[in-house]
């Protein structure tokens, strides 16, 4: 019996040491700290992650699934492009899959969802977007707010293959906001587009609701494809012009 769980609990070591490094490197995707286009090099990567190459290479697969690394026959692996048409295509995806979620949310409305999705407003209410009064300082603890509010509006629509794939939509796109945060941050007041989108789904109006959630996710895209910054084809082409 020792033996036996002697390897059970070594052959589950791989798997579990890949899912650590799974979670470090889609941190670090996500926050742009591995900046998008790069070559994830594999020496570089088991050196920083203190991993052997069978669990990265397993992570790095997963990632590649999610959308966030590309897998390039016979030269490896990088970190995923951006492109404002992908931008474009991501957001009116998330427009279309959501917009359904919350329709069924709203439609299985029970009084327990409506509490879940009142608390998560608050607790984002009350949770400052900038640590520095002065000058934006990102909040860690807002962004996970953001996500579980956002979740909780779709959260009661029956289908977690749906809540699944609007979460991995919100992912590659976390990828672009990171990157011009500070920019969306000075020219929106989001949260009172949170509370009137809840305001619309607590008053049964799903028809506002959804307009009002397409409006929020189309006002950041409409910002970051205008950032030259993120995409300096635009400043190319304005010098051009």
């Amino acid at each position: 019996m020792e033996k036996v769980s002697a390897l059970r609990l070594v052959s589950g070591a791989p798997s579990t040491q890949a899912s650590t490094v799974y979670d470090r490197l889609r941190e670090d995707l996500l926050s742009g700290r591995l900046e998008p286009g790069r070559k994830l090099q594999m020496r570089f990567l088991t050196d920083l992650y203190q991993t052997g190459q069978t669990p990265l290479r397993e992570a790095l697969n997963r990632l590649t699934a999610d959308g966030l690394v590309e897998g390039r026959e016979q030269r490896g692996f990088y970190v995923a492009a951006i492109s404002r048409s992908e931008l474009a295509e991501l957001t009116k995806t998330r427009c279309w899959v959501e917009s359904l979620a919350l329709r069924e949310s709203m439609a299985a409305s029970t009084p327990q969802w409506e509490e879940q999705l009142l608390l998560a407003q608050h607790r984002l209410s009350r949770s400052p977007r900038s640590l520095n009064a002065e000058q934006f300082e990102d909040n860690p603890e807002w962004e996970r707010l953001h996500r579980a509010y956002h979740r909780a509006l779709i959260g009661n629509c029956g289908s977690q293959s749906l809540i699944a794939f609007c979460g991995q939509l919100a992912d590659q796109l976390y990828r672009y906001r990171r990157l011009s945060i500070r920019k969306v941050f000075s020219s929106r007041q989001v949260a009172d587009e949170h509370q009137a989108i809840m305001d619309a789904v607590l008053s049964k109006d799903a028809d506002a609701a959804v307009a009002m959630l397409t409006a929020h996710y189309s006002r950041t895209a409409e910002v970051l494809l205008q950032d030259r910054q993120i995409f300096p084809e635009l400043r190319d082409g304005a010098d051009r012009g």
